[in-house]
């Protein structure tokens, strides 16, 4: 029997982000001229009311307002700034491979016990959210069975328990998921964007856990053999708003949802950077954005750096994406990419809080 109260929550969910989606879609066409209109703030009233972030909401269309009636003041200036307004913090997500081929520390951490000691050395440099996985998705990368990644991870997720971090599980297996939220993990970040096991939206549902959809052309043993595109961001876009309608027709809550342009898995360097310049438009979509960016080879296609050489190009394309609207970051190099997303943070938002040291 379906509960009343649930359907009109997904109702209220639903039209929230439809406001907020127009909104958006106005603000991309309007004059930088010009005020913006009050049907357009209106909207995006309605759209914070509903989706109970008025506060940051606000924050974001005050700074925008101003920055649209200031001479010279882009568009995207203005966007951005909005984008900053709702997404007040930017998170940093340490990555902790227990695998033996991942492209950048594969076999690094294979021993459990290494692997614990550098996640909680993330932790140190700044990691909000350590993201634990056990199966690589490099380019190339060949699956893992389920039972060899429970070995690899579950040991790994316990001996990190009262790290100070939020876990998450990097899987697309439904059964490596429930083991690793037994395990102490809260999140699940799935490259399938649900796509991969029947059984993990309702897995997710049922436990109530944030999770990560990301988009994938293909599947990493194929996905880097000539993905091809009509528009690379509206295709992108369009396949994460349908994951995201799956999610919650599924009964998964909104809030506990976010999304991932997949930088890197079957895309072109073209792809890539197209990705990171409009990525205010998948923000648009109304849920928190990760990206993960952090060493990867179209950053090497343009320096010429090795995987391990790579962070300042990491570092400037995080910096990039928390001024077009990402939240979390994905990356190896944590105390680099924290320091320096907290000084862009506080640049675009004009406003900072002195560090604690202890």
């Amino acid at each position: 029997m379906v509960d009343a109260d649930d359907e009109l929550e997904r109702g209220r969910e639903a039209f929230a982000r439809r406001a907020w989606m127009a909104a958006c879609e106005s603000l991309s066409h309007a004059d930088r001229a010009a005020p913006l209109a009050a049907q357009d703030l209106e909207l995006l009233a309605t759209a914070a009311y509903m989706l109970g972030r008025d506060d940051d909401y606000v924050s974001g269309l005050e700074r925008a307002h101003q920055l649209h009636l200031e001479a010279g003041a882009g568009l995207r200036a203005v966007r951005c700034a909005f984008w900053v307004g709702m997404n007040p913090v930017p998170v940093v997500m340490g990555v902790v491979n227990v695998t033996p081929d991942s492209f950048s520390d594969g076999g690094a951490w294979l021993d459990p016990d290494a692997a614990v000691a550098h996640g909680r050395e993330l932790v140190a440099q700044g990691a909000a959210i350590l993201d634990v996985g056990g199966e690589s998705t490099r380019p190339g990368a060949d699956p893992v069975s389920v039972d060899e990644e429970l070995r690899r991870v579950i040991p790994v997720l316990e001996g990190l328990a009262g790290c100070g971090a939020r876990l998450s599980i990097d899987t697309s297996k439904s059964a490596v998921a429930e083991a690793a939220l037994d395990a102490g993990a809260t999140i699940v970040n799935d490259v399938t964007a649900l796509r991969g096991d029947a059984r993990m939206a309702a897995l997710i549902a049922a436990r109530g856990c944030d999770c990560c959809l990301m988009h994938m052309l293909g599947e990493p043993r194929t996905m880097q053999s000539d993905p091809r595109y009509g528009d690379v961001v509206d295709d992108v876009k369009a396949f994460l708003a349908q994951r995201l309608d799956f999610a919650l027709a599924q009964g998964i809550a909104a809030q506990r949802i976010w999304l991932d342009p997949g930088i890197g898995f079957g895309k072109t360097v073209d792809h890539n950077l197209q990705l990171l310049a409009r990525l205010d438009e998948i923000a648009a979509l109304g849920r928190p954005v990760v990206v993960g960016t952090s060493r990867k080879s179209f950053i090497g296609a343009i320096t010429g750096r090795e995987a391990n050489e790579r962070v300042p190009g990491t570092i400037a394309t995080n910096v990039l994406a928390l001024a077009r609207g990402a939240t979390i970051f994905r990356v190896h190099d944590v105390a680099a990419t924290h320091d320096a997303l907290a000084v862009a943070a506080a640049t675009l938002r004009g406003r900072w809080a002195p560090a604690t040291t202890s």
